[in-house]
């Protein structure tokens, strides 16, 4: 199903606000793209139930080890129910990872999101999120850089 081009604007933004979030470690602004109570397959769980424990259990392991993350988002793909209240959308990503020994290398990786709203022109919020690197890219990365300060 092709999808209105102002819904899948507005996906485009949402992966564009949280790539600034990881890029900048923005736990607290990354919080309104997601509903609370997210579901997300997690690296060290079958399943990681909610915002808050996706946040604990992924989020704070990867973004301040990581740099140059950014979405390849000329290659997105959507897929919007009939209403245009629910959407998938799946995009590649590069970022760079370090070894322990500071070595950096390359990240690549996917997701696939699906997201939820109440109204055809509001805010997309991601209900699921499924992360994955590309097969034979390292899973940990060493690095370490500052988490942003609470916004006010």
């Amino acid at each position: 199903m092709h999808a209105p081009e102002d819904d899948v604007t507005l996906v485009r933004r949402w992966f564009q606000r949280l790539q600034l979030c990881v890029q900048t470690v923005d736990y607290i602004g990354s919080r309104p793209l997601f509903v609370e109570d997210m579901i997300t397959f997690g690296t060290y769980t079958a399943f990681t139930i909610g915002r808050d424990a996706t946040e604990t259990e992924q989020w704070r392991h990867i973004w301040g080890q990581i740099d140059q993350f950014r979405w390849r988002l000329d290659d997105l793909r959507t897929i919007l129910s009939a209403d245009r209240l629910t959407a998938v959308a799946m995009a590649v990503f590069e970022s760079t990872g370090y070894t322990e020994d500071g070595k950096p290398f390359d990240r690549p990786g996917r997701a696939t999101v699906v997201f939820g709203r109440g109204a055809v022109g509001e805010e997309w919020v991601a209900q699921h999120t499924h992360v994955s690197l590309f097969p034979g890219t390292p899973t940990r990365s060493f690095g370490t850089k500052r988490v942003s300060p609470p916004a006010l």
